[in-house]
């Protein structure tokens, strides 16, 4: 079994949040790391619901915010539709998956956790006009 860092970074590097999930295989698919991933934020979530939503992707009806995603009255949020949310966000290249010195670009595409323990997600900001 292997613990994985997970790690939002910007587009330069710097850290943005970080939180490990213990127990994964030592190979996983990118799929799968992104739904775990995604399955995990929202658990922590709804465990305590806010009106701020701190995670890869935007909920539905939810208001980009500074800090997260403001989601109105405090609410659950679906980890199912989330996942969708986010596969299809990776699809469009709404974010990169960097896994040690290699980016990810399929999300068939298997890691190797025990060689690379620390997973960035870099969430990418559509520009104006392009």
């Amino acid at each position: 079994m292997a613990t994985v860092t997970i790690r939002d970074e910007t587009a330069t590097g710097t850290p943005l949040e970080e939180f490990s999930l213990p127990g994964l295989p030592g190979s996983i698919s990118a799929r799968e790391l992104v739904r775990l991933r995604v399955r995990e934020e929202v658990a922590r979530h709804n465990a305590a619901p806010a009106t701020r939503f701190r995670g890869l992707v935007r909920p539905v009806d939810a208001e980009t915010g500074l800090n997260g995603y403001r989601v109105g009255a405090a609410r659950r949020v679906d980890w199912k539709r989330q996942a969708d949310i986010a596969e299809a966000a990776f699809l469009r290249n709404g974010f990169l998956l960097l896994v040690g010195d290699r980016q990810i670009e399929d999300l068939s595409e298997t890691i190797d956790l025990t060689v690379d323990p620390v997973v960035s997600f870099v969430k990418l900001v559509a520009l104006v006009g392009g």
